[in-house]
């Protein structure tokens, strides 16, 4: 039985997925992505990670017909490899992935996608609506979007675009982003900043709370559970950054006009009413025409393993009519 990988190389976790020619999961493995020292390391894991999930349904990798990867970036395509990672400690400045992995299975067919335009690929092949126009958008530590137009996914001459996180929301720069620039969607809604920018507004205006203002509990997780809970401050901070969100997603209907928008990441994974139900009321308010369909992904946390999967079977487009089944 022919059989395919699909790999999601996160910030903090690798996964590898084992499908047969039909897209069918037989396994998926994960592991944690190691800080460095070198991208070398991170390399070795994503292979570890790969042989371990071939070993669990007894399949050689070298018997692997194609492999599809969904990684953060930035990316180089034409090396097949990430180059600085943001997310990753500065001594690591390059973690190469198609050779290594087309090395181990021994195919050349190895396909390299940003980890949003592998959800968006997952989106395409799995879900039930999956027009010419459509978009993936994750928020999770980052926010980045796949989006496909006229059927034609857009990647970008390098790899990378879609990086949406850092569209200017905010003129005024309230948040500096972790790429160093001041007022991006990322700052304010992403995981890894939803716990400083709630700080920030306590800071400013320092009401009674039950948030962990300045302990190490604070997280986004945090902000949701106590959102959940009736607690007033942190029921202001989701109406922030729902108003954040909406901007957002209304620059990318307008920029591409998608059918619908399928949402995934830990963030709206894990608190899907409350990230969801805020933007598709007020996107009316902001959208000149054609309002999408928004919907939470049916993939859950492997949709980008799922993505990458859908990639190694279609040849990297993530279309049906490509697949081998």
């Amino acid at each position: 039985m022919p059989a395919y990988v699909g790999v999601d190389l996160g910030a903090t976790h690798i996964r590898a997925l084992i499908g047969d020619e039909t897209g069918q999961e037989l396994t998926v493995v994960s592991s944690d992505t190691p800080p460095g020292p070198t991208g070398i390391d991170v390399t070795e894991a994503v292979l570890a990670t790969i042989r371990k999930a071939c070993a669990d349904v007894d399949v050689a990798p070298s018997s692997l017909v194609a492999a599809g990867i969904g990684s953060f970036g930035p990316l180089d395509l034409a090396e097949g490899a990430v180059l600085d990672p943001a997310n990753l400690p500065d001594t690591i400045d390059r973690i190469p992935l198609t050779g290594p992995v087309g090395n181990l299975i021994e195919s050349e067919e190895v396909y390299l996608h940003n980890d949003a335009i592998a959800g968006l690929l997952g989106a395409r092949f799995y879900s039930d609506r999956n027009p010419d126009d459509m978009a993936y958008l994750t928020i999770s530590s980052g926010i980045g979007a796949g989006v496909a137009v006229d059927g034609n996914i857009l990647y970008g001459w390098d790899g990378n675009a879609g990086e949406v996180g850092h569209l200017t929301l905010d003129p005024n720069g309230y948040m500096e982003c972790g790429c160093g620039h001041d007022g991006h969607w990322e700052a304010y809604c992403s995981g890894e900043n939803i716990p400083k920018y709630a700080t920030q507004l306590h800071h400013e205006d320092p009401v009674d709370t039950t948030l962990p203002i300045g302990e190490e509990a604070m997280s986004a997780a945090a902000v949701f559970e106590h959102a959940a809970a009736g607690d007033e401050f942190a029921e202001y901070v989701i109406d922030q950054i729902s108003h954040w969100n909406t901007i957002g997603i209304a620059n990318v209907v307008h920029a591409y006009a998608p059918l619908v928008i399928y949402v995934g990441g830990a963030v709206a994974l894990h608190n899907p009413d409350m990230v969801l139900d805020p933007i598709r009321e007020r996107l009316d308010d902001m959208v000149m025409t054609n309002i999408p369909d928004i919907q939470l992904t049916s993939l859950g946390d492997e949709v980008v393993a799922y993505g990458a999967l859908a990639s190694a079977l279609t040849g990297g487009t993530g279309q049906r009519a490509h697949s081998p089944a």
